[in-house]
């Protein structure tokens, strides 16, 4: 079934509650979604992560070379836009641009056969995941405090086994909110945390050195994304797992962070890495080092949804009997660009997500609000990702 078009949109809206972390402050959401339209009038949406509107360009750059194509011969359209691209993107916007034309195709492609991506990727191994709440960003309120621990009852009454906040104020600071909100959240939730790559690898240590009796889940880009070496170095110094991988691209990245030991657990970003083609050969090549995969997911339910139909076929590391479910991030800041843009079949109960059956990924775009909150590039107005 050949493509006939393929339409990308660049959505802005401003926030009513501004936020910051450790690396910046924002007033706004902005992505990049596109549509894969195949000659019977079926479509598939797509997402990529990052700077929404270099991310449309790099979507134009490959449709003169996908129109035409079958989409179910995917693979083939993976490479040849990987290829076209490799001597200047090995890495960042041409890989997004990839990523979120493939799970387009996917979609597409689930839709067209009439199979969830979850079959298609080769079957539900995992029936239950439990998405983990990243929230806890930090505002100018005086309030803020009190706004944090209403965040985290909130979470506990929502049925969330998991929690993820962000760190990277500075040592003090951190040591401060993980102890009063893993005060709040309380023993049945897990606390993890997130620096965004804030530190060095000795101020990391410090931060870990200082929280391992917490029974943190995890620390997240503690060191600069390129410091494999600060990575493996806190990995072998802290009882704290370790956690990275949004900034990596391709399976070879992540074959750099596997040969370091730099991570327990590796955290792709669908949209952002390859697409949900390029996501399975990182989960192969994860498994053959014996690593856990919970990929990162910051944008509408299109990426959400990609994140799920992914996790539910991933390999059991180890398999046993009894084991806790597999996990997805599901970020529960303020977003109209998720909440009202895109429609999906994703149910959480009681802290847990069951693998949709619908065809593709289960998710559409309500048009009225793509008209809405859809721009003509607009500088001005900066992207939202982390």
């Amino acid at each position: 079934m050949k493509i006939i078009d393929i339409q990308p949109y660049v959505l802005s809206q401003e926030l009513e509650n501004p936020f910051y972390f450790s690396q910046w402050h924002y007033a706004s959401r902005k992505i990049c979604l596109v549509k894969i339209i195949l000659e019977d009038g079926t479509y598939g949406w797509g997402e990529g992560y990052g700077p929404a509107d270099m991310i449309k360009t790099g979507i134009e750059f490959f449709k003169p070379f996908i129109l035409g194509e079958n989409v179910l011969e995917n693979e083939k359209l993976w490479q040849i836009m990987y290829l076209r691209s490799l001597d200047f993107g090995r890495s960042g916007i041409f890989n997004a641009a990839i990523s979120a034309i493939d799970v387009g195709m996917w979609d597409a492609k689930g839709k067209l056969l009439n199979q969830p991506v979850s079959v298609l990727l080769g079957g539900v191994k995992n029936p239950v995941i439990h998405p983990y709440a990243t929230g806890f960003y930090f505002t100018d309120s005086p309030t803020l405090e009190e706004d944090l621990a209403k965040e985290a009852k909130l979470y506990r009454e929502l049925g969330f086994k998991a929690a993820k906040m962000k760190v990277g104020l500075g040592l003090e600071k951190d040591v401060y909110y993980v102890n009063l909100l893993n005060q709040h959240l309380g023993d049945d939730v897990k606390l993890m945390i997130d620096s965004n790559h804030a530190y060095n690898y000795r101020e990391a240590l410090e931060l870990s050195k200082r929280l391992e009796h917490l029974n943190i889940g995890w620390f997240e880009e503690p060191v600069h994304p390129e410091d494999y070496q600060g990575y493996k170095k806190l990995r072998e110094n802290t009882t704290i797992p370790i956690a990275g991988g949004e900034c990596e691209y391709l399976r070879h990245g992540f074959k750099r962070l596997f040969e370091n030991e730099c991570v327990d657990i590796a955290q792709p970003d669908i949209c952002a890495t390859g697409g949900l083609t390029e996501a399975k050969r990182i989960a192969t090549l994860a498994s053959t080092y014996h690593k856990d995969i919970v990929p990162h997911s910051w944008g509408t339910w299109i990426a959400i949804s990609a994140a799920v139909h992914f996790v539910s076929n991933l390999d059991q590391n180890p398999g046993r009997m009894f084991r806790d479910a597999p996990m997805i991030e599901l970020d529960r800041t303020e977003n109209p660009l998720r909440d009202d843009v895109t429609t999906h079949h994703i149910k959480v109960e009681n802290g847990e997500i069951r693998i949709p059956t619908q065809p593709g990924l289960g998710v559409d775009v309500n048009q009225e609000f793509l008209e809405k909150y859809s721009i003509e590039k607009d500088a001005s107005t900066e992207p939202l990702w982390s």
